[in-house]
C-alpha cells in the first residue's frame, strides 16, 4: 500500500499504482511465485510451442469468468489486448462470410490503449489529435453518460440515463447493421474520472448488439478481477459480452500482462482448418510470458485464498461513506464512486482546466497520498488490502487541501489526519487542536 520515496518518506497508494496494484505492492506470495519461476524457465517462444503455465494461467482465467467466456488470447498489455480484440472481431466476421462487417463503436470519452485500434475507438480528443489521419476509418462513437445535471452525487450507479444506449440503436439505423463488426466500451470509465453507467444502461447495448449481431466488448483492463467487487464487471452489471479485454489486475501490476476472454461461438468459428496451418494470424513475441503468467496463476490464488473480493465489496461501503462526506467543501461539483473506486470533480480555477486538480494531486502527495488526477477530476483506487484507516486517511488528505487557504481550517485538516493515522476517537481532533491554540496563545505573549 506504499511507496518509499528517493527522500525517504512514506507515501500511500491511493490509486494501486496505476488501478493495477490490487494485491498491494510486492505480495510475498506473487512475488516468490516470480522468483521460483525464474529458477524453472525464463523464456520460451509463444509461437508452434508452449509451456505448462501460459495453459495453467488461461485455465484459472477460464475458471473465474463469465459463463460461456472460455478461451483465452494472452498479451503483455491492454493496449496490445484491445487491438487483438477488434482482429478477433474482424477474423470472426470474415469467417461467418459478414466481410463487410468493419465498422467499430466506441464512445466519447472512452480510453482503450495507445494503440492504433485503440486510439480509433477510443473517445479522448487529445489522444487522437496527432494521429487522426491514420486511424481505423469509419469508426463510430456513442455519447457519454456523464451528465452533471442529472447525475452529480449519484451513489454507485446513477437512476437517470438508460436511454443514452439507445443513441447505438440511432447509429446502427444510419450507417446499417451490416456494417458494423463490434461494439466496445468500458463497463465503467476509469481514464476519463470514474465514470459509472447507469442502471440499465450496459443491458440496452447487450439486447441492441443482439438484435443486430454485433459483438460487444467490455474493456474490463481497469474493472476486472475485484476492482469492483466482482471477478469482472460483467458480473456486477449482470451482463456478459462476447469478449472481455483485461490486463492490469491480473498479475496484481507485478508483471505486465494482458489479454482477451472470448465465447465459444467465436472461437469455435475462428479457430478450423488443418492443425498444421496458421487460423489467426496475430500474436506478440510476449505473449504468455513464464514470468507474466506465474505472476498471474499467484495473483488468481491470492484474491481468492485471501478473500479480497468479498473484503474489498465490505470496503466499498466506507469508501462511498468517506469520499461523499467531501461533498459540501469548496469547489466540488460532483462525486461518484463505485466499487473500490471514487472520483471528485471540481469546477475549474479560471476556466484553467486541470490547474485545480494538479495542485490537489502535488498538495497530497507532498502530503504522504499518491492520487490521480485527470482534468479537474481526483480520482482514488485503493488496493484491495487496504483498511478503513488507510481510506479515511486519503479522503481526510483531500479534505486538509481544500480547506488549506483558511490557517484554521488547515491546521484542522491536519489535525484530523494526524488523528486518523494514529486511530484516534475523533474528539480527540478538537481536544488536540484547542490544546494547540492554547499553547501558541501562551507563548506569543
Amino acid at each position: 500500500m506504499y511507496y518509499q520515496t528517493s527522500d525517504g518518506h512514506s507515501v500511500l497508494d491511493a490509486i494501486s499504482g496505476l488501478w493495477c496494484s490490487n494485491a498491494g505492492h510486492r505480495h510475498p506470495k506473487i512475488v516468490q511465485a516470480v522468483k521460483d519461476q525464474l529458477d524453472e524457465l525464463d523464456f520460451t517462444a509463444p509461437f508452434q510451442s508452449g509451456h505448462p503455465k501460459a495453459f495453467m494461467l488461461a485455465e484459472a482465467i477460464k475458471e473465474v469468468s463469465p459463463v460461456g467466456l472460455n478461451h483465452v488470447f494472452l498479451t503483455s498489455s491492454g493496449s496490445e489486448a484491445c487491438d487483438t480484440a477488434l482482429k478477433i472481431a474482424l477474423a470472426y466476421h470474415h469467417s461467418t462470410g459478414e466481410v463487410q462487417r468493419t465498422r467499430f463503436v466506441g464512445r466519447e470519452k472512452g480510453y482503450h490503449g495507445v494503440g492504433f485500434g485503440g486510439i480509433s475507438v477510443g473517445g479522448i480528443d487529445a489522444n487522437k489529435k496527432a494521429f487522426k489521419a491514420s486511424l481505423l476509418p469509419g469508426t463510430l462513437h456513442l455519447p457519454h453518460t456523464h451528465n452533471l445535471s442529472k447525475m452529480a452525487f449519484s451513489k454507485g450507479q446513477p437512476v437517470w440515463g438508460d436511454h443514452l444506449a439507445d443513441n447505438l440503436e440511432a447509429l446502427v439505423d444510419a450507417n446499417g447493421s451490416e456494417t458494423i463488426a463490434g461494439v466496445i466500451v468500458e463497463p465503467m470509465q476509469g481514464s476519463a474520472g470514474v465514470i459509472v453507467p447507469p442502471h440499465g444502461y450496459l443491458k440496452k447495448l447487450r439486447s441492441i448488439c443482439d438484435a443486430h449481431q454485433i459483438l460487444l466488448i467490455f474493456d474490463e483492463v481497469i474493472t476486472g478481477f475485484g476492482r469492483l467487487g466482482e471477478w469482472f464487471a460483467a458480473d456486477r452489471f449482470g451482463v456478459i459480452p462476447d469478449m472481455i479485454i483485461f490486463a492490469k489486475g491480473v498479475t496484481s501490476g507485478v508483471v505486465p500482462l494482458g489479454g482477451v476472454i472470448v465465447r465459444d461461438s467465436i472461437y469455435n468459428e475462428i479457430m478450423v482448418g488443418p492443425s498444421h496451418l496458421v487460423e489467426f494470424f496475430h500474436g506478440y513475441t510476449n505473449s504468455g510470458h513464464p514470468l507474466a503468467c506465474a505472476a498471474g496463476i499467484s495473483a488468481i490464488n491470492v484474491y481468492e485464498s485471501e478473500g479480497l473480493l468479498a473484503k474489498s465489496r465490505k470496503l466499498e461501503i466506507e469508501l462511498e461513506k468517506t469520499i461523499h462526506s467531501l461533498r459540501d467543501e469548496a469547489h466540488v461539483v460532483d462525486i461518484r464512486n463505485i466499487g473500490m473506486a471514487a472520483a471528485v470533480e471540481f469546477e475549474p480555477r479560471n476556466n484553467q482546466t486541470s490547474m485545480r486538480a494538479m495542485e490537489i494531486f502535488q498538495y497530497c502527495f507532498d502530503h504522504g497520498v499518491m492520487v490521480r488526477y485527470t482534468g479537474d477530476i481526483i480520482a482514488i483506487g485503493p488496493a484491495l488490502v487496504c483498511d478503513e484507516t488507510e481510506i479515511e486517511v486519503i479522503i481526510e488528505t483531500i479534505r486538509s487541501v481544500m480547506l488549506s487557504r483558511h490557517s484554521y481550517s488547515t491546521s484542522m485538516g491536519q489535525f484530523r489526519i494526524i488523528c486518523v493515522r494514529h486511530k484516534m476517537p475523533p474528539d480527540y481532533v478538537a481536544l488536540l487542536f484547542c490544546f494547540s491554540s492554547i499553547l501558541k496563545t501562551c507563548f506569543k505573549y
